[in-house]
């Protein structure tokens, strides 16, 4: 098991940019995939973006060529540039790590941590 913290939310105009970070505690981090998901209010948790232990990467189709997943393995840490925001960018953001390593996993399911989420808000 892992733990997570994310920080790096806040409240940004249409078109501007956030990174969000996710700091790990607990052993292996590096053997771990980790992804990003969303929920905005009322609306089911969503799948954002994930890397696995390799930096191989996956998006979703809606922040695909906006946003950019990294990973230090040295810092414990999993990123998350958000550039060209949109206000149906706005939610509550989620890291999570999956201790298949390998998986570029887009299901909640297979996410054994979750961190507490960052909010993340987009105006018009």
């Amino acid at each position: 098991q892992v733990q997570l913290v994310e920080s790096g939310g806040g409240l940004v105009q249409t078109g501007g940019s956030l990174r969000l970070s996710c700091a790990a505690s607990g052993r292996a981090f590096a053997n771990y995939a980790m992804g990003w998901f969303r929920q905005a209010p009322g609306k089911e948790r969503e799948f954002v973006a994930v890397i696995n232990w390799s930096s191989s990467t996956y998006y979703a189709d809606s922040v695909r060529g906006r946003f950019t997943i990294s990973r230090d393995n040295a810092k414990n840490v999993v990123y998350l540039q958000m550039n060209s925001l949109k206000p149906e960018d706005t939610a509550a953001y989620y890291c999570a790590a999956d201790h298949l390593g390998n998986r570029r996993s887009t299901s909640a399911g297979n996410f054994g941590s979750w961190g507490q989420g960052t909010q993340v808000t987009v105006s018009s």
